[in-house]
């Protein structure tokens, strides 16, 4: 599969940064669950997802990605079931706005150990419930719309917004004194 320039590098697609994701899924019926794990950094309910490898492609990446971000071995799509847009936070305390391509994975194993494991909380959902723990109501349409499923608009809450990079340096400057006034309290 020939890749693109963009798509290899992955950094930007139409002037946004670009990331891949899979969706984890297993069951049928009423037995279908979604897997979410959580962010490192605000610990709020996402999917796998990281930016394009090099010598992968897009579905090889985000197989990749459910690897490392939640021990998961599986079938994954090679065509995305669709996408959806969320401000990422970058080191540097910018925020960019970024479009994930999600791609399908029907897991089919599980590890015992992967690379991030105890960075992140990983839980097994119901459609709907996974539906309304996501935060970017495009992914919260995206997990319904695989699943079949109808959230009527009383049940899908207005999303929270994200954290600003002010916000989210100030937490960090929080904890810090925190830690440290711990440290010197008698």
């Amino acid at each position: 599969m020939t890749e693109t320039g963009a798509k290899q590098e992955g950094r930007k697609s139409g002037g946004k940064r670009r990331q891949v994701a899979a969706l984890p899924w297993r069951g049928e019926g009423e037995n279908l669950r979604f897997l979410l794990v959580s962010s490192r950094e605000t610990r709020r309910w996402v999917i796998p997802k990281g930016w394009p490898m090099k010598d992968k492609t897009d579905f090889a990446a985000a197989a990749q990605e459910a690897y490392e971000e939640a021990g998961l071995d599986g079938v994954i799509a090679e065509t995305p079931v669709g996408d959806y847009e969320y401000l990422k936070r970058l080191k540097s305390g910018a925020a960019k706005l970024v479009k994930v391509d999600v791609y399908p994975l029907r897991v089919t194993g599980e590890h015992a150990t992967w690379p991030e494991k105890g960075q992140r909380t990983l839980e097994w959902m119901a459609p709907v419930e996974a539906a309304l723990a996501v935060q970017e109501p495009d992914l919260r349409d995206l997990i319904a719309r695989f699943a079949e499923i109808e959230l009527p608009e009383e049940e899908r809450p207005s999303p929270h917004v994200a954290p600003t990079p002010v916000r989210v340096a100030f937490q960090r400057l929080r904890r810090r004194v925190t830690a440290l006034w711990g440290r010197y309290r008698p």
